[in-house]
C-alpha cells in the first residue's frame, strides 16, 4: 500500500510540474483548458505567474514529499489544492462564479490523497 500511494503521489507531482511548465511555455492553451481566456498586460503577468507558481510548487512538494522521511511536505500541496476547491465553492456561493463541476471533485480527491500520504507514508 505505501508504495502504491507513493507512486500515485509521484504521478500527480509530475502532472502538476508539467502543468506549471505549460503555463510558462504555452499559456493560451493551458488557460483555454481551464476555461479561461489568456489575459493581457499586467493581468497576464498575474495569471501566468500565479498559476505557474501554484502548479510548480504543488508538483515539486509532491515529489519531495513522496520521498521517505519527507511526507510532512505533502501538507503544502494538500493545502493549496484543497484550498482551491474551497475557494472555488466560495466564488460560486458569493461571487456569481459558475460552479466548477469539473475541477472541485478532482481537487478534493487529490487533496485527500495528499493528506493520506502526509499522515501515513512516514509511519508505515
Amino acid at each position: 500500500m505505501p508504495q502504491r500511494l507513493r507512486l500515485v503521489i509521484v504521478v500527480l507531482g509530475v502532472f502538476f510540474l508539467l502543468q506549471g511548465l505549460a503555463w510558462l511555455v504555452d499559456p493560451a492553451r493551458v488557460a483555454a483548458g481551464l476555461g479561461m481566456p489568456l489575459l493581457d498586460g499586467l493581468a497576464r503577468s498575474t495569471q501566468v505567474g500565479d498559476l505557474a507558481s501554484f502548479f510548480l510548487v504543488a508538483g515539486a512538494t509532491m515529489l519531495l514529499g513522496s520521498r521517505h522521511g519527507r511526507a510532512d511536505l505533502l501538507w503544502v500541496p494538500a493545502a493549496l489544492i484543497g484550498g482551491a476547491a474551497v475557494t472555488r465553492a466560495l466564488a460560486w456561493m458569493f461571487q456569481g462564479a459558475a460552479f466548477a463541476f469539473l475541477f472541485i471533485p478532482v481537487e478534493v480527491v487529490v487533496a485527500a490523497i495528499l493528506v493520506t500520504g502526509a499522515r501515513r507514508l512516514d509511519s508505515l
